[in-house]
């Protein structure tokens, strides 16, 4: 008696292809599956990811709040060794004559803290913060007067400037008292104003008076042909009709 033969090996390459039975609902459903594993294997489950994400979120506001920090440290750094240099300027701004009200030192916590000696001069930190850098705004833009990290260097600094400004103020005040003082100069111009002014008020008044007697004259005459006409015409009714 014959053996049967065995049967084929079972090609494994079609175990993978729909079958040509399966209906197009399942092919398709058989795709969306294998689409989803293969998504689902290198990248891992949702799971996964989502705390993959949480992972990276707390890292990246760790280092946005170090990196804070640090600019915050910085900002007090700046602040600080500015408040040194104005502490050390104490000496020299007890020296000013106190009626002079240009100079107001003191430190402005900004985003880029400086050090005002008055409207138009301040002293700021360089990048490096290491740097004190005395600056002063003219017409011709924003100069350096001095640059150095030495706190007694910017002193020396600060104090020359202190002192042509307080030359300068003087001058001012020496060309005012030649010139008969700000307060007569402007009593000058007030005492012309008003004679101006009162000169205007003569001519408005003046021309007043003509515009109005020239406005009663006319009224007078407009008045009186009015009424002649009135006598005229009934003169004239009275000897057409009520004469005859």
């Amino acid at each position: 008696m014959e053996e049967p033969l065995p049967a084929p090996p079972a090609d494994t390459r079609d175990a993978d292809q729909p079958h040509a039975s399966t209906t197009p609902a399942e092919r398709l459903s058989l795709l969306v599956e294998r689409e989803r594993v293969a998504r689902k294997g290198p990248a891992g489950s949702l799971d996964e990811r989502m705390a993959s994400l949480s992972g990276a979120l707390r890292r990246a506001r760790l280092e946005n709040a170090e990196r804070s920090a640090a600019i915050f440290d910085l900002r007090a750094a700046e602040i600080a060794r500015l408040e040194m240099l104005g502490e050390a300027l104490s000496p020299v701004l007890a020296q000013v004559p106190r009626d002079c009200d240009i100079f107001d030192v003191g430190v402005a916590p900004a985003e880029r803290p400086r050090l005002f000696i008055d409207q138009i001069g301040f002293v700021e930190m360089d990048r490096d913060r290491r740097i004190y850098r005395f600056l002063q705004d003219t017409r011709h833009g924003r100069v350096t007067l001095r640059e150095s990290d030495s706190i007694d260097d910017l002193v020396e600094a600060i104090t020359s400037y202190i002192a042509h400004r307080l030359i300068e103020r003087e001058k001012a005040l020496a060309v005012d008292y030649a010139s008969g003082g700000a307060a007569q100069a402007l009593g000058v111009k007030v005492a012309a104003a008003r004679e101006r002014a009162n000169a205007r008020e003569n001519d408005k008044s003046v021309t007043g008076k003509t515009t109005r007697a020239a406005a009663f004259i006319a009224e007078f005459f407009g008045a009186t042909a009015f009424f002649a006409f009135l006598a005229v015409l009934a003169a004239w009714i009275y000897r057409a009709y009520l004469a005859g």
